[in-house]
């Protein structure tokens, strides 16, 4: 029998401090789940209770599901992982790179020195970037009136590259693209072929990029944290867009994840149903990068994000951060991770065959409150497991 009772103090100590307001979490060893439970409250405003099964904006979770969707397209011979990714998204054979600005503040263009790939959109190696993470790419919407990708406009792809594909690492919109490829080639909106190829499959019941009447019931609101302390928004993914956000548009529980998690530390099948390959989840699980690695992402959005600071020498595979080495908290050396903008984070360890997952709904990213209790989470499970 596993003893949970400190994974659940964690929590409870965490919100009945006033560090975060409310936090939801669960994880599983190679049995099962291990633990799930909620504390604090979804909305600071009404008081409403976090559950287990709240709702939440799992933002960047999305990235791991949508990389899932490419990969088995992959499987299937429809999409090829390093041919040139224009073959069937024709737009990003017109992509330019973003040299500067000129005096009169205009975006200086020129062609970049090779193709895109599936490789580089699903490694952030494409060349592509967010705006809370570069200035430049603020300016250029600035200037060109560019929508942000929250927006969910097609318009808002509409971003030049900030250096040569499979030159350096970045992140961005990439995997937004990778789910425009998914659609191109399966004939199917994003939505439509994540529910019938990954989520159903799975019993992610309570994923999806619409909020449904049931889910509304359960829903946390995202706080933001200023000078006053936490307060209570209104902000929303737009439930009627131009594109499904393959990069961050998904709400989910928990729970729900896990299961996705599941199956990933399974080798690609769980609960009698298989998603995926072992051979093509070994992959993914795999440096996809080669000798480049992860850069610190310093916030050009305060707002939005506080600065992100990797341990030295990280690596992405196709849609995860991998640690080479082993972390504080327990978790193995080549495990796959990530985390959403509202302060949801996952993790992945094929070693100790440990997953966990953890959200609150916090902004700005990388809350530093929210990644201490994230980080005193995980090393409960470990010693639980």
């Amino acid at each position: 029998m596993v003893d949970t009772q400190k994974i659940a103090a964690v929590l409870r100590r965490a919100t009945e401090s006033g560090d975060i307001p409310g936090v939801a979490a669960t994880a599983a060893n190679a049995d099962g789940v291990i633990f799930e439970g909620g504390f604090g409250t979804r909305d600071l405003k009404t008081g409403a209770p976090m559950t287990a099964d709240t709702v939440v904006w799992i933002a960047s979770m999305t990235k791991a599901v949508t990389g899932a969707c490419a990969m088995q397209l992959v499987e299937q011979g429809k999409l090829s992982l390093d041919g040139d990714i224009a073959s069937v998204l024709p737009e990003l054979g017109k992509v330019k790179v973003l040299q500067g600005f000129d005096a009169a503040g205009k975006p200086m263009l020129r062609a970049p020195k090779r193709a895109i790939t599936l490789r580089h959109l699903l490694t952030h190696t494409s060349g592509f970037a967010y705006d809370m993470w570069n200035a430049n790419i603020v300016r250029y919407m600035e200037a060109t009136g560019t929508p942000g990708i929250i927006s969910c406009k097609n318009a808002a792809l509409g971003l030049p590259l900030v250096f040569d594909p499979g030159d350096k690492w970045e992140y961005g919109i990439s995997i937004d693209w990778a789910g425009k490829a998914v659609e191109a080639v399966s004939g199917q909106t994003l939505d439509r072929y994540m529910q019938d190829n990954v989520l159903a499959p799975l019993g992610m019941t309570d994923t999806g990029f619409k909020i449904g009447d049931g889910q509304r019931q359960r829903l946390a609101k995202i706080h933001a944290r200023g000078p006053e302390g936490l307060v209570s928004t209104d902000t929303e993914i737009p439930q009627s867009p131009e594109f499904h956000m393959g990069g961050g548009g998904l709400y989910s529980t928990v729970g729900d994840y896990l299961k996705f998690a599941q199956m990933i530390l399974h080798g690609g099948a769980f609960n009698g149903v298989r998603v995926l390959r072992p051979d093509t989840v070994a992959t993914m699980s795999r440096n996809g990068m080669g000798d480049l690695v992860c850069n610190p992402m310093k916030t050009a959005v305060p707002g939005a994000t506080n600065d992100v600071d990797f341990v030295a020498g990280m690596k992405w595979g196709l849609s995860f951060l991998i640690n080479p080495e082993p972390l504080p908290t327990g978790r193995s050396a080549g495990s796959l991770a990530w985390a959403g903008l509202a302060n949801s984070y996952y993790w992945i360890d094929p070693v100790r065959k440990v997953a966990g997952v953890y959200a609150t709904q916090v902004l700005p990213f990388y809350d530093a409150k929210a990644v201490e209790t994230f980080a005193a989470f995980e090393s409960a499970v470990y010693a639980a497991a």
